[in-house]
């Protein structure tokens, strides 16, 4: 059965993002303060990193096969440029098609009819690999549908004081973890990964 995981890097204080959707450059401070290269997708794009966070990145960019994310997120991105970093399938959760890109194409596909769709789709893209779930308010929907496996945390040693958590409005609150399964440190990075307890 295709495991369905999220992550995302996170302050201290339990924050993604700033108020205003920025602050990446405390956050992902740790894929640029190493001398271990990680190529990507992306031409231009190569990270910097410590020797252990580069062996914790390529092992989760191994097992992945395919990423779900949010409308919001993807059009932040400007789509990538055409192809995710990762090198791999992009369902789109949104409400309609962006004008200029098909339906379905190799690099996205984007789903109308909901979560729970969009995480079938994903899974018959990603085979026997795992399923990749980014962004906040997907995860959150993801969660609450009860198709979540695993949370990914990069926790790196910065307070933004005020921001965007990464499950906000949580309507299934508390959600039991167990864990963490893995712990790997980085440079001032600490990559953790947490089992979704799941009921009954």
């Amino acid at each position: 059965m295709t495991k369905v995981t999220t992550g995302a890097t996170m302050s201290l204080d339990g924050y993604i993002a700033d108020t205003s959707h920025g602050g990446f450059e405390h956050l992902f401070q740790w894929y640029g303060n190493g001398d271990v290269e990680i190529p990507t997708a992306t031409p231009g794009m190569t990270f910097r990193t410590s020797a252990a966070s580069a062996q914790h990145v390529r092992e989760l960019t191994g097992r992945t096969g395919a990423l779900v994310v949010g409308r919001r997120l993807f059009d932040m991105t400007d789509g990538w440029g055409g192809r995710h970093p990762m090198d791999v399938p992009v369902v789109v959760v949104t409400h309609r098609v962006p004008e200029g890109w098909d339906r379905e194409g190799d690099s996205f596909v984007f789903v109308t009819d909901g979560i729970e769709a969009a995480i079938e789709r994903a899974k018959a893209l990603a085979g026997d690999k795992e399923v990749g779930v980014n962004g906040g308010t997907i995860a959150t929907q993801v969660l609450q549908a009860g198709l979540l496996d695993e949370v990914h945390i990069d926790l790196v040693p910065v307070l933004l004081g005020d921001g965007i958590p990464f499950f906000a409005g949580l309507r299934i609150a508390p959600v039991q973890l167990e864990g963490p399964t893995r712990v790997v440190q980085g440079k001032e990075v600490t990559h953790l990964a947490y089992r979704v307890r799941k009921e009954g």
